[in-house]
């Protein structure tokens, strides 16, 4: 019996030490994993996000990096507002409370290169700190979001210009184009060379004074000439500015502005009349007088070319009636006749003439 008592006793106390160094291992793998104590007071507090970025729960909750809780649950908060469709419950030590201001800033931070995210809480300002159950503003990330967006199209519009450079660049390498041609064709080298020795003889010549651009540049002729000119052009401003000449006087003589003046006057005072209806031009244009006498007039001459159409009265018949005009053509030839009688034997009829009396 003592020895079984002896085993059984030996059993406990290995369970014993089995049981206490299971809670120290415990104890220091929290420890070495760096979480919050487990014997201090938690609350839970919120946030909302738009994006979780495969944040699970049990993530640390850091202030300003500092460790203060974990993330409790993770889930679709059911909103549709933005940056407001995920829910994030977090549990921090009730100590911390009066650290974190009201106008403080969560959001999702990666710990290290692996990608292990946490929620970081970025201290604010204010006075007043976060009671238990209140929400913690999260970080706005979509014009960040919007940016890196509009960086990928950037990306992609610059690896599309450098795929086609790189194919120009293919190009010119092989002699294609203009530009391929001046690296890799030596004949358009050579042209270009015979246009240089070109080039270099005209400037040659002109250096020499050869030629009208030679002579326009190291005669001093035209100097002379073209100071010449000048000096004439500046007598001829000194005489316009002395008011000589008729050019000068219209510059410098008063007597032509007031002349001016005077004449835009009188003809201010010319349409003031017209507008007033005096005078014959007045009335012309003011009153329906001499309208409705020229309309008058028109419609009696169009009264009588309808009756002259018509072949009334004596134009009429000349008109429209051809025996009027053969009578008319018949007594003019005897009347012709009569004057060639007349001519030829004028005696003929003053004897007649004197018969009579």
């Amino acid at each position: 019996m003592p020895v079984e008592k002896k085993a059984q006793w030996a059993r406990l106390k290995v369970g014993i030490m089995a049981i206490v160094a299971m809670i120290v291992l415990g104890v220091l793998v929290f420890l070495l994993t760096g979480r919050e104590s487990f014997w201090s007071n938690k609350a839970t507090v919120y946030t909302y996000m738009d994006d979780s970025a495969a944040l699970a729960p049990g993530s640390p909750v850091r202030l300003n990096g500092i460790l203060i809780g974990s993330v409790e649950k993770v889930g679709l908060s059911g909103l549709t507002q933005p940056n407001r469709i995920v829910r994030l419950d977090l549990r921090i030590a009730e100590d911390y409370f009066a650290q974190i201001p009201v106008d403080s800033v969560a959001a999702i931070a990666s710990e290290n290169a692996l990608g292990t995210k946490f929620i970081n809480i970025k201290k604010g300002t204010s006075q007043t700190t976060v009671r238990p159950g209140a929400e913690i503003q999260a970080l706005d990330t979509r014009d960040f979001d919007d940016v890196v967006q509009q960086g990928y199209s950037l990306l992609a519009s610059l690896q599309g210009a450098l795929k086609r450079i790189d194919a120009i660049i293919g190009q010119v390498e092989v002699g294609k184009g203009t530009i391929g041609k001046l690296l890799v064709d030596e004949t358009l080298y050579n042209q270009l060379v015979s246009i240089v020795g070109e080039v270099r003889k005209v400037a040659v010549a002109l250096s020499s004074g050869q030629g009208t651009a030679g002579k326009l540049i190291y005669d001093d002729a035209l100097y002379t000439d073209i100071r010449k000119s000048l000096g004439r052009v500046d007598g001829l401003l000194e005489g316009l500015q002395a008011g000589e000449g008729t050019a000068g006087k219209l510059v410098k003589d008063p007597a032509l502005y007031n002349e001016t003046r005077q004449t835009i006057a009188e003809v201010r005072t010319l349409l003031a009349d017209l507008n007033a209806g005096k005078g014959s031009a007045g009335r012309l244009l003011k009153t329906d007088e001499l309208h409705n006498q020229v309309s008058g007039v028109i419609r009696k001459l169009d009264t009588t070319m309808d009756k002259l159409n018509s072949g009334q009265g004596t134009l009429g018949q000349l008109l429209v009636n051809p025996a009027m005009y053969d009578n008319l053509n018949g007594t003019t030839v005897e009347l012709q006749g009569l004057l060639k009688d007349f001519r030829a034997n004028p005696k003929k009829f003053l004897r007649i003439k004197l018969a009579l009396f």
